[in-house]
């Protein structure tokens, strides 16, 4: 099983970024009016690009797992864990491990705890955004199976 979402913005960041045009606006109108108008739809502009450009993608394939520009091979994860509303809450605030490596956006509430096993890595688990938990872990859960040699 292969899994893939890209952590696109929620429509209220696009109208959050549309806050740039009145903020330049009160800026340079003193100067032109024109120019206010410019840099407003400049700025808006880059933020949506860099919104889109930086949305991260969670992926489980190829015996890896990706999420935005961190991989690790599905040997090394283990006891995957989803968490949703108060538990999400949890896992991001009160219970976080600050050693944890983590890719997380305000804008998408469901969270996935994945227990790093690889000695080597200093991190003890990725927390991961995601809007589909528990097909997350299911796929985790089968790449992982996967990956374990036979038993001999």
């Amino acid at each position: 099983m292969t899994y893939r979402e890209r952590l696109w913005p929620s429509a209220w960041m696009y109208l959050v970024a549309l806050l740039l045009v009145p903020a330049s606006l009160l800026v340079f109108t003193p100067i032109s009016l024109a120019a206010g108008i410019a840099v407003g739809i400049g700025l808006f502009g880059a933020a949506v690009l860099g919104l889109i450009r930086w949305a991260p993608v969670i992926e489980v394939a190829d015996g890896e797992f990706r999420a935005g520009s961190a991989r690790i091979p599905l040997s090394f994860t283990a006891d995957p864990e989803a968490f949703r509303g108060a538990a999400a809450t949890a896992a991001r605030g009160v219970d976080l491990d600050a050693r944890a490596w983590l890719c997380l956006r305000g804008w998408v509430d469901p969270v996935v705890r994945v227990h790093i096993t690889d000695p080597a890595d200093p991190a003890p688990y990725w927390l991961v955004s995601t809007r589909r938990p528990e097909e997350l872990v299911a796929a985790l859960r089968q790449g992982g199976q996967r990956e374990t040699p036979p038993a001999t």
